[in-house]
């Protein structure tokens, strides 16, 4: 029992040492700064930061008047029937946005949105744009990205960017090609 009083006894003297130490060093207790000692023993503060939030914001799309008008149109209608997430089923929306704005006259026959840039370019008069940024893209403009077989083509809208669903956000496949149809 005696061995225990004094081990007790010992403990409580060297927790009540590390708090004076750390009292006389300025390393107290603070609601708004940090105490830290520095390599050299000197201490150091730095304020708390307890919210950091920087809002992601992207530029909205730009009209390029030397576009088809007709463009436009079709991203408009891609985006009222846009869902609120994928189906897959990307370049069989913007075909049928295309087709029903005017910018084409006939339905694509390719299935895959890897290759919508090359029919458009053959078919339907499209031409490549000398962008790499997909947010640089004027609106209206269409978008092939590759990933694979499948790839992913969308249409560029003030705000972002539709297909068979709405985004802002930056699409995760590499951008291929930026396409646009000019006025005749």
């Amino acid at each position: 029992m005696l061995r225990f009083l004094s081990l007790v006894f010992l403990s409580g003297c060297a927790l009540l040492s590390t708090t004076i130490d750390a009292r006389s060093e300025g390393l107290a207790k603070s609601g708004t700064r940090f105490y830290y000692s520095n390599y050299d023993g000197s201490v150091g503060s730095a304020r708390i930061i307890r919210h950091y939030w920087v809002p992601v914001v992207h530029p909205e799309g730009t009209v390029d008047n030397r576009l088809d008008p007709r463009l436009r149109k079709a991203a408009t209608i891609a985006q009222e029937r846009a869902n609120a997430r994928s189906r897959s089923r990307c370049w069989q929306y913007v075909k049928t946005a295309l087709v029903e704005s005017g910018v084409i006259n006939s339905y694509p026959k390719t299935n895959y949105a890897t290759e919508a840039g090359d029919e458009l370019v053959r078919s339907y008069g499209f031409k490549r744009l000398p962008i790499h940024d997909q947010f640089a893209a004027p609106i209206g403009s269409v978008l092939v990205f590759g990933h694979g077989a499948e790839g992913h083509v969308v249409i560029r809208t003030k705000t972002g960017f539709v297909s068979d669903y709405w985004t802002s956000n930056r699409c995760k496949y590499p951008l291929v090609a930026v396409y646009g149809k000019f006025s005749s």
